[in-house]
């Protein structure tokens, strides 16, 4: 059962990547041809609702918005939100066991 919820919620993820990859492809495109944009605020919402590993592996592999600011560094704040996000949750529910020495 447990197993079930994780592939779902890993198809989720993955498809939302997906999503968002897309979105930034279909903007560069967009501004390569003159066209009509998909605004800062959409771009950056996709990332902020879990697509933010699509979001910068387009950013890199497409070139798109790597030096606009602030939009570069919100963007990687979001990543580091959702990486921290994991972490927590993940040590929450069991899956990681973190062992630091607090005074040693």
């Amino acid at each position: 059962m447990m197993a079930t919820h994780i592939l779902t919620i890993l198809a989720l993820f993955m498809g939302l990547n997906a999503l968002a990859f897309l979105v930034y492809f279909l903007d560069k495109q967009a501004a390569r041809s003159r066209r009509r944009r998909i605004s800062e605020r959409t771009l950056l919402t996709l990332a902020l609702i879990g697509g933010s590993l699509g979001a910068v592996c387009a950013q890199r592999l497409l070139r798109h918005k790597t030096q606009k600011e602030p939009f570069r560094t919100l963007l990687k704040a979001i990543l580091v939100f959702h990486a921290t996000a994991v972490i927590v949750l993940s040590a929450a529910a069991g899956y990681i066991f973190l062992e630091l020495p607090l005074l040693d």
